[in-house]
């Protein structure tokens, strides 16, 4: 444990949701869910006002959709999503040289490199970190982050966590064991329902009560690799470091949950869907690459990542999901994942023919399928129009879509910088209705 609070965790609030209320003037202050929208979707974030009514990550959509069926759903667009996160990303390493990115929206930061820091006594790390929220506010265009500063990763993930949304708690040496203590035992990472009702019957409600069992019996109740994880984090040890990602040049798309997956087919379901936004984006970039990767960050924090490489490149969304899903069995993901993520690398700018070809579909049983495009600005293929899409027309101009059906679809024309604008509906196939992408969208990521 350090003897200062020099470790930062941000996480950006609500933050998909937060970028779609942001982009469409019209959801702002309105429940937004961002995910999968058909009937077998999962929830990928919701805002806050859509929390209230009891909606949150991870749960299916069609119980989001009874809990609050005045919500707007929309299907996301990770261009939007990954072009914010870049911009909070490149604040954080101006900040500090020692940035450990999470997931799109939350990273830890090493404050004992950090630039224009005199000293790490509170006080001027607390004024630290308010300038870097107030930062961060400037170049996402108006998103709101919440910031925990502590002496370990632990310590300030549970620190962002205490005053959401907006809010910043900075951890006073000293002090850990007096904040953990009272707090229930779901709170560490890991200890999921399963876990607390064990414990609740061991008697054992707060972080204070673990505190006072001894190790062995901690692995008696949970298992060896949990008990000792909850005996050294139930008193507040947590030495891991501040480790910035070093990943070679690939295309990836990884998402984060709130609360930690448990279940497989759900797992499964997410890294289809991935395996189809990544093969999309190499499709668009006219790239293939020969080594699929699957990235899993577990209940406590600790990264897992496994990857396969082909005799030759790829870029079809059945053989990548089909590897993906290969690497994902082999893992025990049984303590709860927090985040996902696959990614292809090795790229190049040739395909060979699939060698894993199969009449076999890649379709994805509980997200709605990965869209396919010609090229920036083309009409989706056939007449799919995802709800939330950016759009534009040739006279109305830009906006996104509202829905779709019945040989329709309806379109907002509002953006960022207008007032919440007009809805109208036009032909499926309307020769002036096209999909709007930002000029720079869908390179390859370069780490």
């Amino acid at each position: 444990m350090r003897d200062r609070a020099s470790i930062l965790h941000l996480d950006l609030d609500a933050f998909f949701a937060a970028v779609e209320q942001r982009d469409k003037p019209s959801l702002r202050g309105k429940p937004v869910v961002v995910g999968g929208v058909g009937g077998r979707g999962v929830v990928s974030t919701a805002s806050y006002e859509a929390r209230k009514f009891g909606v949150r990550s991870a749960m299916s959509t069609r119980e989001a959709r009874a809990r609050c069926p005045h919500a707007a759903y929309l299907s996301g667009r990770f261009e939007a999503y990954r072009a914010t996160s870049a911009a909070v990303m490149g604040l954080l390493r101006s900040a500090s040289p020692l940035v450990e990115p999470l997931s799109l929206d939350e990273a830890f930061v090493d404050l004992k490199q950090a630039e224009g820091l005199a000293d790490l006594e509170v006080p001027t790390v607390t004024a630290f970190a308010e300038d870097l929220r107030s930062r961060v506010r400037e170049v996402t265009g108006g998103l709101t982050a919440s910031v925990g500063v502590a002496s370990s990763k632990f310590l300030a993930k549970i620190a962002s966590d205490l005053r959401k949304p907006d809010g910043l708690v900075v951890v006073e040496p000293g002090t850990e064991l007096a904040l953990l203590r009272p707090m229930h035992v779901g709170v560490i990472p890991g200890v999921g329902p399963a876990t607390v009702e064990r414990l609740r019957r061991a008697g054992i409600h707060t972080v204070g009560e673990l505190e006072r069992v001894s190790e062995d019996e901690l692995v008696r109740q949970v298992g060896r690799a949990l008990g000792q994880g909850l005996y050294q984090l139930a008193r507040a040890q947590d030495h891991r470091a501040v480790v910035p990602d070093r990943e070679a040049k690939s295309v990836s798309v990884e998402g984060t949950y709130e609360h930690d997956l448990t279940d497989r087919r759900q797992m499964e379901a997410i890294v289809v869907r991935q395996a189809g936004e990544v093969a999309r984006r190499l499709k668009k970039n006219g790239l293939s690459g020969r080594t699929v990767s699957l990235k899993v960050r577990m209940y406590d924090f600790t990264t897992l990542s496994r990857s396969a490489t082909l005799p030759a490149p790829t870029e079809e969304a059945a053989t990548i999901a089909r590897l993906a899903r290969t690497l994902l069995a082999d893992l025990d993901t049984s303590g709860g994942v927090r985040l996902l993520g696959v990614g292809v690398s090795g790229l190049a700018d040739w395909v060979q023919e699939d060698l894993f070809a199969s009449t076999e579909e890649s379709a994805e049983p509980d997200l709605p399928p990965v869209e396919e495009v010609e090229e920036a600005g083309a009409r989706p293929r056939g007449t799919t129009w995802a709800p939330g899409m950016d759009v534009v027309h040739a006279e109305h101009g830009r906006g996104w879509v509202w829905g779709s059906g019945r040989g329709v679809v309806t379109v907002r024309f509002e953006t960022a910088d207008t007032p919440p604008g007009p809805v109208r509906s036009f032909p499926l196939d309307d020769p002036a209705l096209s999909r709007w992408r930002p000029p720079d969208a869908d390179q390859p990521d370069e780490q």
